[in-house]
């Protein structure tokens, strides 16, 4: 238990549970209106140090450079809120919740002090131990000097680093975008036959009949004097022409096949994500407001 002549190495000094964790920073000692002695320590807990809690000071041993409890953190955290500005005192219906909440006895031998007076509040300065029945006091005078074995660490702790827990992660999703390969369709090459009427212009050639008269000349009348002299006679000349004669033939005129090529495009995608924001309640009055983390 911590005494009176211990408060000025309590104050502003860190405050861990039972397992070792950091609870907050201790910025007030609470002590009995009739007898002096300290009861509560007032502990800066929560986000920032916003909120003050209550702990016993019985179940309290200072060790080292720090104050050790026998409560565990989450404990300690969740015991009733009380409003340390009204006036620094605690009602008995604001105390006797506390000792109900952590398990101390109202009456019995393990409530330090007699009576059912109220409390007051004072910060840890020595000359201040009579000021009893009085809000807190600003400041504690300037800290004593390290006792004997203040740099030890608090047992069960050696080879391992405090870190205080008090910091709180924030997640978000995030769109994590792949492509899969899927049929779209298919093609085909598939020959078919269209008949269509094709003009050509071709040259052709016919015989045609041309009568041709020479007169008789002493070169050509030994000819023309051979036969008899008045007969009848016929001459017969065969003509011929050339008619178009039309066929088809089937000749290759070009190759056809299918290829594949791959083709990049951008496309725009949605999704919806959920992020994690922070907000920061603060349960005393003060200047403080409350703040919120985008």
């Amino acid at each position: 238990m911590i005494t009176q002549e211990q408060i000025p190495m309590v104050i502003d000094h860190q405050l861990y549970d039972s397992a070792g964790q950091k609870v907050g920073e201790i910025k007030h000692v609470y002590l009995d209106d009739s007898t002096g002695k300290p009861e509560w320590l007032c502990v800066k807990t929560g986000l920032f140090g916003m909120k003050e809690t209550f702990v016993p000071i019985q179940r309290a041993s200072v060790v080292g450079d720090h104050v050790e409890v026998e409560y565990d953190k989450a404990h300690i955290k969740d015991a009733p809120n009380v409003d340390v500005e009204s006036g620094g005192h605690l009602s008995q219906d604001e105390e006797h919740r506390l000792y109900e909440y952590y398990g101390v006895s109202w009456g019995g031998n393990d409530r330090p002090g007699q009576g059912d007076r109220t409390r007051a509040g004072m910060q840890g300065n020595a000359g201040m131990q009579g000021n009893t029945g009085r809000a807190p006091v600003p400041g504690p005078g300037p800290r004593p000097g390290p006792r004997p074995g203040a740099d030890r660490p608090m047992p069960g702790t050696q080879g391992r680093d405090r870190h205080d827990d008090d910091a709180m992660t924030r997640s978000e999703e995030k769109l994590n975008v792949d492509t899969r390969s899927q049929e779209t369709g298919r093609a085909r090459l598939r020959k078919y036959v269209v008949t269509e009427e094709e003009q050509v212009t071709v040259p052709v050639t016919r015989e045609e009949v041309r009568i041709e008269r020479e007169p008789v000349t002493d070169a050509n009348r030994a000819d023309a004097m051979s036969g008899p002299d008045i007969t009848e006679a016929e001459h017969e000349v065969t003509l011929h022409a050339e008619r178009p004669v039309v066929t088809t033939e089937a000749v290759p005129v070009e190759q056809i096949r299918m290829s594949k090529e791959q083709v990049t495009e951008q496309e725009r995608v949605s999704g919806k994500v959920r992020k994690e924001h922070v907000e920061v309640d603060l349960d005393d009055e003060g200047d403080g407001r409350p703040g919120r983390d985008h």
